[in-house]
């Protein structure tokens, strides 16, 4: 289907939306009426950029509190339209945007509406226009999609039809299967956008936290399924206002709302994308630093063991159990903070991973290798980290460990695996990477998490494939641009017994980041512990959380080098999330 983006939901002029648009791959525009007039080009020049640049204008939008009004006003209402449709046929726009009145004029007379619509679309139709009536979710007396399509059927014109608006349908609740009621050829326009479900006032909501498709919380692949039965081929258009994308480059944007609606296309049933190979585990996490001297001390008192480098980069694989961290010295000179710069997921067919990744729009990173390489396919996530797609050790396909020459050193055989990487994103990428994780690698979103963090909000959310598979944590903190712990990534390695795990840590020489007396008290408060338990917990710096099912979690952290920690994680009953109950303590510990 044609894919179009309303220029609200980008920063910059108009004619730099238009570029990010044509650029990313859209079919067409809806030219939002502040764009145009603070445009110094003119309607035809804009046309003319706009038919350059590969796009078609789809909509002008919007025209507001034009019906059921006094006939006084509702006279100015025409005079104003006839200039708009004018205006529209200078720019090659045929459909224009009427959104349902909030006028204080208006009244509550269904009949008069019709009436005054259908004079309306008589001009409309005199100057080649369409009218599509969209019912604001605020509206003073039509706020809901099957009221304004009830006026519109009794309006009669066969240049009047609806605008659907996802936002304005789910975020009041109602039940989109009704859309099926009106006949496709009626529904002249469709505007899609998903929010993350919160209590507040439904214009404010809608005019600062609209997002992309799948990146909130409403089931739009559902209302697109029933608009489609309905018989609507238009195109399927964002509608974004955003404070975030507003503000953020404007190409990146574009691009991030083109993915949503493919990943929207495939969800709906409408377009194929290549079928999604859910990683079944982390293969490895690579850390990027000019000192390894540093992370290689903290490693060793971890109780990882220095096992193989590679054969032509300077790549160390240090082991332990099935837990595996590269740490790459090769930063050409440069002096570099220690960071979490990738990751290796494991899947059963790379190729196949990385064919999915290329339709989605996802960047594929360069080749630099040698001929004695083993070929890996990898992509950049929005953060930037370099994502690859690994087969570790699986019959017929290559093996990046085949890269790397055994050292003296074997790895312990102690049972340590990756429990989940915790990635600290920039404030504007945060919902683009949502997405790109759910859509790209087939990750499912777990909710949105916010925590009291000293400096301001914390903002978390978590994917992961199935219980035994990768766990991913986006981490939204405040001021990631500074220095400090608020842009620090963490690796989590799960133990099956953590009180020796960190005795053994202890014992290396090697600390754990300090945790308040205060914390152990409220603990004692919140829960029964065994004998001696607590006071353990309390000796080593262990955190603790348990679930309403029983669930318990066990977890402590190292100190930071560079940007990165790690983590020790001891899961039972089935508890599945992040001590999130506990950030607040960590977060202000580390800033300590």
């Amino acid at each position: 289907m044609r894919k179009s983006i309303a220029t609200v939901c980008l920063s910059g002029t108009l004619t730099e939306k238009l570029t990010a648009a044509s650029r990313a791959g859209f079919d067409g525009v809806e030219i939002f009426e502040n764009d145009l007039l603070a445009s110094p080009l003119a309607p035809e020049e804009i046309a003319a950029r706009t038919a350059d640049l590969g796009l078609r204008i789809d909509l002008y939008q919007p025209m507001r509190d034009i019906e059921a009004v006094p006939e006084e006003f509702f006279a100015r209402n025409l005079r104003r339209a006839r200039h708009k449709f004018e205006l529209m046929r200078r720019l090659g726009a045929d459909t224009v945007l009427v959104c349902s009145s909030v006028s204080d004029q208006a009244v509550d007379d269904d009949a008069l509406a019709a009436e005054q619509l259908g004079r309306l679309a008589d001009l409309a139709q005199e100057c080649g226009v369409r009218v599509a009536y969209e019912a604001l979710a605020w509206g003073r007396h039509v706020s809901t999609y099957d009221h304004a399509w009830r006026i519109v059927e009794a309006a009669d014109h066969p240049a009047l039809g609806t605008c659907l608006d996802s936002f304005h349908i789910l975020s009041r609740g109602s039940d989109p299967k009704g859309v099926e009621d009106i006949p496709g050829d009626k529904i002249f326009f469709l505007q899609l956008a998903d929010a993350p479900l919160m209590a507040m006032d439904v214009l404010q909501w809608s005019r600062h936290y609209r997002c992309f498709p799948g990146q909130g919380g409403f089931d739009v692949a559902g209302l697109l399924r029933h608009v489609l039965n309905a018989g609507y081929d238009g195109p399927l258009s964002l509608e974004v206002f955003n404070d975030v994308f507003r503000q953020a480059d404007a190409g990146r944007t574009a691009l991030d709302g083109l993915r949503s609606l493919l990943a929207l296309e495939e969800s709906g049933g409408v377009s194929p994308l290549p079928a999604p190979v859910i990683p079944s585990g982390v293969a490895f996490a690579e850390l990027a630093t000019s000192d390894p001297e540093p992370v290689g001390e903290l490693l060793t008192a971890l109780g990882f063991s220095r096992t193989a480098r590679h054969h032509g980069k300077p790549v160390d694989l240090w082991e332990q159990g099935e837990a595996r961290v590269l740490v790459n010295t090769g930063t050409a000179g440069r002096r570099t903070d220690t960071t979490l710069a990738a990751v290796g997921l494991e899947t059963a067919d790379p190729a196949a991973s990385a064919r999915r990744a290329e339709a989605l729009l996802a960047p594929t990173l360069p080749k630099r290798r040698t001929a004695q390489d083993v070929p890996l396919e990898s992509v950049a996530a929005p953060d930037g980290t370099e994502v690859l797609f690994c087969a570790t050790g699986r019959p017929g396909l290559p093996s990046w460990t085949d890269d790397f020459a055994p050292t003296a050193e074997s790895a312990t055989a102690t049972a340590l695996t990756i429990d989940h990487l915790a990635l600290t994103q920039p404030w504007y990428h945060f919902d683009e990477a949502v997405l790109f994780h759910r859509t790209v690698l087939g990750l499912s979103p777990h909710d949105t998490v916010e925590l009291a963090d000293p400096y301001g909000l914390f903002r978390s959310r978590a994917l992961s494939a199935r219980s035994d598979g990768p766990r991913l944590v986006l981490n939204l903190a405040p001021s990631p641009e500074e220095g400090g712990e608020t842009r620090a990534r963490h690796v989590a390695f799960a133990v099956h017994d953590i009180v020796a795990a960190v005795r053994r840590f202890r014992a290396a020489g090697a600390g754990l980041l300090r945790v308040p007396a205060n914390y152990y008290d409220d603990l004692e408060a919140r829960f029964d512990f065994a004998e001696g338990e607590l006071e353990t917990y309390r000796e080593l710096g262990i955190l603790y959380d348990r679930d309403e099912r029983g669930g318990e979690f066990r977890h402590c952290y190292t100190g930071t080098v560079g940007h990165v920690f790690f983590e020790f994680v001891q899961r039972s009953g089935g508890y599945a999330g992040f001590g999130a109950a506990n950030a607040p303590v960590r977060l202000a510990a580390q800033r300590r």
